[in-house]
């Protein structure tokens, strides 16, 4: 079953959850995917509130590597699981790119969704200067070795940098490349885990194109950045999966 991941960035008040949350509640029960939400810290355990007892998932958008300590406006995983997480999306571009965060962090961090109990989406992308130099496959797959931590069994996101927020989104041609690119990478790093495991597609994914892209082969859902904001094109996103 695929999975249809909304991440909602910076981005989020309780009116906005309500907003969101109450007509995805009310739709999941008829859609063949699964879905899950990703809002921001402060309004997260509302929008689980929100969600209790539908099918719809709830994530966080990042954790910290340490299960708590002198860590100032930081979140942990156990924060995100007691707030009503089950889901942590880690090593997103724009966090790489704004914090720095390198593939050894990620890792750290994705050891300790782990232990919370979370399922973590790892996303990987390669920018467009390092698409254009022919470098996109070994980027790619040096952020999956650098990243994922031995026995991963989550779910990864390729996300190209250059799509995310853009409104340009990658050929259907490409995206099969990369997502068979990934498969690869991913059964050689974890065999029959990696055989198995989404591989979710994200950058500028919306209800006009999500059919297509949907239907490539080895693309296991979608990351979904601006279209997760309205309810109405999310789950025009979601029914679009199968």
């Amino acid at each position: 079953m695929q999975l249809i991941a909304g991440n909602w960035k910076m981005n989020g008040s309780v009116a906005l959850a309500e907003a969101i949350a109450t007509p995805l509640a009310a739709a999941a029960d008829g859609l063949a995917c699964e879905l899950l939400v990703c809002p921001p810290a402060t309004v997260l355990a509302w929008t689980a509130q929100l969600l209790h007892g539908s099918k719809v998932m709830v994530g966080g958008q990042n954790c910290h590597a340490k299960a708590s300590g002198p860590h100032t406006g930081d979140v942990s995983a156990p924060m995100l699981k007691d707030a009503g997480a089950a889901w942590v999306i880690l090593g997103h571009s724009e966090r790489r790119a704004d914090h720095g965060e390198s593939d050894a962090v990620v890792r750290a961090k994705a050891a300790a969704a782990t232990a919370a109990g979370l399922q973590a989406i790892i996303c990987v992308g390669e920018t467009e200067a390092q698409r254009l130099a022919g470098q996109a496959e070994a980027v790619v797959a040096a952020q999956l070795e650098g990243s994922l931590p031995d026995g991963f069994a989550g779910v990864v996101a390729y996300e190209p940098v250059w799509a995310i927020g853009t409104g340009r989104t990658a050929s259907e041609a490409d995206v099969a490349a990369m997502h068979a690119h990934v498969r690869a990478v991913l059964v050689r790093l974890l065999g029959e885990g990696g055989a198995g495991m989404r591989i979710l597609y994200g950058g500028s994914v919306k209800a006009s194109n999500a059919a297509s892209l949907m239907a490539v082969a080895n693309v296991g859902g979608a990351l979904v950045g601006g279209a997760s904001l309205d309810a109405a094109d999310f789950l025009a996103i979601a029914r679009a999966a199968g």
